[in-house]
């Protein structure tokens, strides 16, 4: 279940106005709209008073850049709230002056943050009525007052501690409330607006795909080298061992010869599984040899004749490199199991910064991804990376499976 921010940020509100008022964050919030009075009081004077107003404005238009960097970092260190920088504001060249103009910046700036300082500052000095009416009843009977005069107090003193007292647990509620304000309006007029944090957003999700994708190519690269440099090594040499074993033991009775022989072709076997294992992660020519050399490969092991043509004036990124030999191998397999085709045709270009992937058979035709075929995987694997794949196969063939790739992520 997804909940709108307005409506987090009132459960925030309602949990922050059930903590007691003597808690360290009811502290902290009287201290963070404290330290907000100085810096937008002055421009509410100012405003008020007709004959500063225009040489206020130009001051803020000036440095509402300073002005917003300034609220951001006491947001930062007093409230632990961090609020993103906004966008890049409109520029307003005036002769020798630029100006980086943002409506909403000028607004927080000229209303917003000063109407919230005077109910700031209405809040701290509640905090000190609280405090001396609190503290009255102790002051008359601390001071040395005439007998009459103490007599006139009574009850009166005892009446204005308990409002003080009330005071006291009623204004630590109230500054929450104009700390809220405070946040949630820099949050709105200070931050990116909505288009602003979705396209951020986007872009943040776009760079953790690529780094995911760039992950993923690097592991399944050490676990080709750990595999190849390691077991498959090892069963190489047990097979050795065996194929030796084999030809010179020939006075080995026949029960312990035919163990031999069975363990043999079981080690190559399992040599044969490991190195297609191993091909299929990573295959090393594709590292040391580019894409074409390894194409050519999986061309010469598919069991249809396929026409390769590939026209590449340099090396492409290594994660790219991958899916396009990836995705070119699994079409090449769906058409030997499924079009019942006789031959494949595959051209590899590269063309304004993208990678061209055409294969072309003459099967049946009729593919469709809806149905369950490895297109929705081949598709899958080009939006890795930010690419495309059509597919045309009308009934009787040909189908043409089309993916476009970026050279450079």
């Amino acid at each position: 279940m997804s909940f709108s921010p307005s409506t987090t940020w009132r459960r925030a509100l309602a949990r922050s106005l059930r903590r007691p008022p003597w808690s360290p964050e009811a502290w902290r919030d009287a201290r963070f709209i404290a330290a907000g009075i100085p810096l937008a009081l002055p421009v509410w004077g100012a405003v008020t008073t007709s004959s500063l107003l225009f040489p206020v404005l130009a001051v803020v238009l000036v440095c509402t850049r300073w002005l917003t960097g300034v609220q951001r970092s006491r947001l930062r260190a007093l409230y632990g709230v961090e609020v993103p920088p906004p966008g890049k504001p409109a520029t307003v060249r005036l002769r020798w002056l630029r100006i980086g103009l943002s409506w909403r910046q000028i607004t927080y700036h000229l209303l917003v943050g000063p109407a919230l300082a005077v109910g700031a500052l209405a809040v701290v000095y509640l905090w000190g009525v609280a405090l001396a009416l609190a503290t009255l009843y102790a002051w008359i009977w601390l001071m040395p007052l005439e007998v009459g005069l103490r007599a006139q107090l009574a009850g009166l003193d005892v009446a204005l501690t308990v409002i003080g007292v009330l005071l006291l647990v009623v204004t630590p509620w109230l500054a929450t409330l104009t700390a809220w304000l405070e946040v949630r309006s820099a949050q709105i007029l200070l931050g990116p607006n909505r288009a602003e944090a979705l396209e951020r957003r986007v872009e943040e999700i776009a760079e953790s795909r690529a780094g995911l994708v760039d992950a993923v190519d690097a592991e399944r690269r050490r676990i080709e080298r750990d595999l190849h440099d390691g077991a498959q090594q090892r069963l190489t040499s047990l097979a050795m061992n065996l194929g030796l074993a084999r030809r010179t033991l020939k006075d080995c009775p026949p029960d312990a010869m035919e163990v031999i022989v069975a363990a043999h072709e079981e080690a190559q076997a399992a040599i044969d599984e490991l190195r297609d294992l191993v091909r299929g992660l990573h295959p090393a020519v594709l590292e040391d040899r580019g894409l074409d050399a390894a194409l050519s490969g999986v061309a010469a092991r598919t069991p249809l004749p396929v026409r390769l043509d590939v026209d590449l004036a340099e090396r492409i990124a290594p994660t790219v490199e991958a899916v396009a030999y990836f995705t070119i191998s699994e079409a090449l397999t769906n058409v030997a199991k499924h079009a019942r085709a006789s031959a494949v045709d595959v051209s590899v270009r590269t063309a304004g910064g993208r990678l061209r992937l055409v294969v072309t058979d003459d099967g049946v035709g009729g593919a469709d991804a809806s149905r369950g075929t490895g297109l929705t995987g081949l598709r899958k694997r080009a939006a890795s990376v930010d690419g495309t794949l059509s597919v045309l196969s009308p009934l009787g063939g040909p189908t043409t499976i089309t993916v476009e790739l970026p050279c450079a992520l």
